[in-house]
């Protein structure tokens, strides 16, 4: 009989380790530790396809863009779209046709109707930019004159002059020089065509999107089936969440910003505020981003109340009257009827949402897609929650 080896007379290292004798305790603790090591490496890794992500996003945002921003569109208006094929039995060419017809239509007459007085105000703006500054200049001596007098006290008031002349005179040069600077070197030609045409082809991805047959969820099934029965019904699930969130939130969103700013424009011109109803209206367009609008309308038309001919105290609080009337007008009726709580976020979440996503997508993409990302995160994080993750000890 051969003698045994070595590896027959003594226990190997795993057998050592199998063979430990562990109290329930110590047990728990390694458990515990190694599920939070697990942990750590998962989040690494998700960290890392992240940050791959935002990268791309970046590098890639003028292609990506449009092809998002299509994809919502044609998300919000397919219902639509079905339901001309469906009723009024037309071809999918056809329904397209009318889809667009439906949205120019509506912009048409809106531009019809206030168009004009939009050019209006946009170009005597243009026009009298150095003269609206050292109006405002003026006016903020006279509305202020114990902050300019502290100025003159300290030395101060001639640092105040130079940098307001500094200001307008960057302001002024600006603007006058964009367009011819813009285009001044060879690769901001390139990249300003390569933009613009991307924009332009932006109704061709559109029409694509409402004509392809990849939204039945259901399908989506049977392009899975290394998944178990479970995992393939939750994938579903949330992918079936996502989409619902998007439609729900950017069909609402369009729908009260488009009245935010009709509001804004018509309160700012009963209150007198100069070029009111261009501010409000461009205030309405931000808020398809929650809460920016506000933001900015807030740093703009105080000031501009303040510091305009015939402006004063008086009329800074008749501005924040307009903006109580509407904020309480969203708050109380058209969120609530529009949108409803389909986030289900809370408005501090939002704004910590869209300056984390406007940040970590690198710009106005991150900020738009932030409320639907964040709200389907929520969505993600219950399911795992729920059906995935066990209690630790």
């Amino acid at each position: 009989m051969a003698p045994a080896g070595p590896s027959s007379c003594y226990p190997s290292r795993s057998q050592d380790l199998m063979n430990l004798d562990l109290s329930e305790r110590q047990r728990a603790t390694v458990g515990v530790a190694l599920t939070i090591l697990a942990a750590c490496v998962i989040l690494a890794a998700v960290g890392f396809v992240f940050w791959l992500l935002a990268k791309f996003v970046a590098e890639f945002s003028s292609v990506i863009m449009p092809l998002a921003v299509a994809a919502i569109a044609a998300l919000v208006f397919k219902p639509y779209f079905d339901l001309l094929q469906r009723r009024l039995r037309l071809p999918p060419a056809l329904a397209v046709a009318a889809v667009f017809a439906s949205i120019l239509v509506p912009l048409g007459a809106f531009a019809w109707f206030f168009g004009a007085k939009m050019v209006s105000q946009g170009n005597d703006v243009a026009a009298r930019l150095p003269e609206l500054i050292d109006a405002a200049n003026r006016n903020l001596r006279a509305q202020l004159p114990e902050v300019i007098a502290f100025f003159e006290r300290h030395g101060l008031d001639k640092a105040l002059d130079s940098a307001i002349e500094g200001g307008r005179k960057q302001l002024v040069d600006g603007l006058q020089t964009f367009g011819s600077g813009a285009l001044s070197a060879g690769a901001g030609v390139l990249s300003f065509v390569g933009s613009a045409l991307s924009w332009v082809v932006l109704p061709v991805y559109f029409g694509f999107f409402l004509m392809a047959d990849g939204w039945q969820l259901d399908r989506l099934k049977k392009h899975l089936p290394f998944l178990k029965p479970d995992t393939r019904d939750d994938v579903v699930y949330l992918i079936q969440q996502f989409v619902d969130i998007i439609v729900a939130f950017f069909r609402g969103q369009i729908i009260i910003a488009f009245l935010q700013g009709l509001l804004f424009a018509v309160g700012f011109s009963i209150v007198g505020l100069q070029y009111g109803f261009l501010i409000g209206l461009a205030l309405g367009f931000l808020n398809i981003i929650p809460y920016l609008g506000n933001i900015v309308g807030l740093s703009v038309a105080l000031p501009l109340a303040l510091l305009q001919p015939e402006g004063g105290w008086v009329r800074v609080g008749l501005a924040l009257i307009v903006f109580a009337i509407v904020q309480t007008i969203e708050g109380y009726f058209l969120t609530p009827k529009i949108m409803g709580e389909r986030t289900g976020l809370h408005p501090m979440a939002i704004i910590v949402a869209i300056f984390f996503w406007g940040t970590a997508l690198s710009g106005i993409l991150g900020m738009i897609l932030a409320i639907p990302l964040t709200a389907f995160l929520v969505v993600f994080w219950r399911l795992a929650k729920e059906k995935y993750v066990q209690e630790l000890v």
